[in-house]
């Protein structure tokens, strides 16, 4: 694991609640987060990627908990657990998902039960999977969208937190389509995770 040395505290607007941004991509998704000034304390990633650019931008510390096997014996419960090891040195309580290509086993589920966030860019429990923009192409579907719900140890399962709509246009492809989804997506999960943050900083008041 690579540890940055920088540390940003939670927003003023929800002082008790720390989050954790686990990412793999360019980073857009994780951009939109930190923008909404959510209390995003640690992003961590599982390779290389554009996300670590955008957390260092942002001050907040990037933990590198890289994936070397890709192999059908890869041991998911020990990369599990390294990486709940990470979140709960960092005083974690909800952790979002922002694009991250592994797929976690149960502990992580188990310590953070219902506070685990995930956006999927389809309308649940539509098209799920890693080519659900594909998957609509394909089906020749008119309207799809993006969902923001609680992960579950099942892909992509779990409670629905917030759904939005997007029309799938006479000429699409999958580049296009995805684009306008993102373009929700930026927008539909900050405002949900924040929802949800300042419900739980309630509960704890």
């Amino acid at each position: 694991m690579v540890f940055a040395s920088k540390d940003r505290a939670a927003s003023p607007g929800t002082p008790g609640i720390r989050i954790a941004a686990l990412a793999s991509g360019t980073g857009t998704i994780l951009e939109a987060l930190l923008g909404a000034e959510l209390p995003i304390v640690v992003v961590i990633v599982d390779r290389r990627c554009g996300a670590e650019k955008v957390a260092e931008q942002a001050g907040v510390p990037v933990v590198l908990n890289e994936r070397t096997d890709f192999s059908k014996i890869f041991d998911r419960d020990s990369y599990t657990r390294e990486i709940v090891e990470a979140l709960d040195l960092h005083g974690v309580d909800v952790v979002v998902m922002a694009g991250f290509g592994t797929v976690l086993g149960a502990k992580v589920h188990e310590r953070y039960a219902g506070r685990v966030l995930n956006t999927h860019p389809a309308l649940l429990p539509a098209f799920k999977g890693w080519h659900a923009v594909e998957a609509a192409i394909e089906a020749g579907v008119k309207v799809t969208g993006c969902t923001v719900h609680l992960a579950t140890l099942e892909v992509d399962d779990g409670p629905i937190l917030a759904q939005e709509a997007v029309e799938v246009l006479d000429g699409d492809t999958v580049a296009t389509l995805h684009e306008r989804i993102k373009e929700v997506e930026r927008r539909l999960y900050p405002a949900t995770v924040r929802r949800f943050v300042e419900s739980m900083q309630k509960e704890l008041e």
